[in-house]
């Protein structure tokens, strides 16, 4: 298949915007029979209310019905994506719970699906989605394309996080310094600011003004806010 070829793959990494990766995506997803795709990202931060971003090419009439009835807080998928990074098949079983979305997935021409969630080291989670009207996804199919859709999943996260993470998360652009970094790790740990500086052989105020210009930089209001923040963004 085209999308395959080495000089494919080069040009879907080194496409320009989001939008021009994601239509590339939706090709190459046609290339291996389905009809839908979708791709869903999801920031570390803030922990009460993450930042996402969402590209599909789903009837646009259903994409308003999801977001208008909030299913994205009780789509099974989405919570699978969160817990595992195994691929997942739609049946009626996922949907269990759900039923309701299911049904009204269905109604608009969702009735056979495919998902793969992806964790980086920097926390960002996405979950990538393949969907078709009919036809239901056999083993020999899987054997067929399996390697295919892992890596679809895999070179779309990397690609739209590339483009996207550092406009959702600003914060991705932040440089702790060395000293910065292990005394927000000692504070994490839970040491007070006495017990880093007897453990780093430093004085308690060079401590307290280190964690000061980590808190500033990572726009936290105290020393724990920090010390998340930090560990949440791989800084630890």
């Amino acid at each position: 298949m085209k999308a395959w070829q080495e000089e494919d793959i080069h040009s879907l990494l080194t496409t320009g915007t989001e939008g021009e990766l994601f239509a590339r995506l939706t090709s190459a997803v046609r290339d291996l029979g389905f009809d839908f795709c979708a791709y869903g990202m999801r920031m570390p931060l803030p922990l009460s209310n993450p930042r996402i971003a969402m590209f599909n090419n789903y009837p646009v009439a259903w994409q308003e019905r999801y977001q208008e009835r909030g299913y994205v807080a009780v789509d099974p998928t989405v919570h699978h994506g969160m817990r595992s990074s195994s691929p997942l098949i739609w049946s009626d079983s996922v949907f269990s719970t759900s039923r309701e979305l299911w049904e009204e997935a269905r109604s608009f021409g969702l009735r056979v699906g495919w998902a793969m969630a992806y964790r980086d080291p920097s926390g960002i989670r996405s979950l990538m989605t393949f969907a078709r009207t009919s036809g239901e996804i056999t083993p020999t199919e899987l054997k067929s394309n399996l390697s295919k859709m892992y890596w679809l999943a895999q070179v779309g996260h990397q690609g739209m996080s590339d483009r996207v993470a550092a406009r959702l998360m600003p914060e991705f652009e932040i440089r702790l310094s060395e000293r910065e970094t292990e005394v927000l790790r000692w504070t994490a740990d839970g040491k007070t600011s006495n017990e880093v500086a007897d453990i780093l052989n430093i004085s308690e105020r060079t401590v307290n003004f280190h964690i000061s210009n980590a808190m500033g930089k990572l726009g936290a209001s105290n020393k724990t806010a920090a010390a998340i923040r930090a560990a949440v963004l791989g800084f630890l």
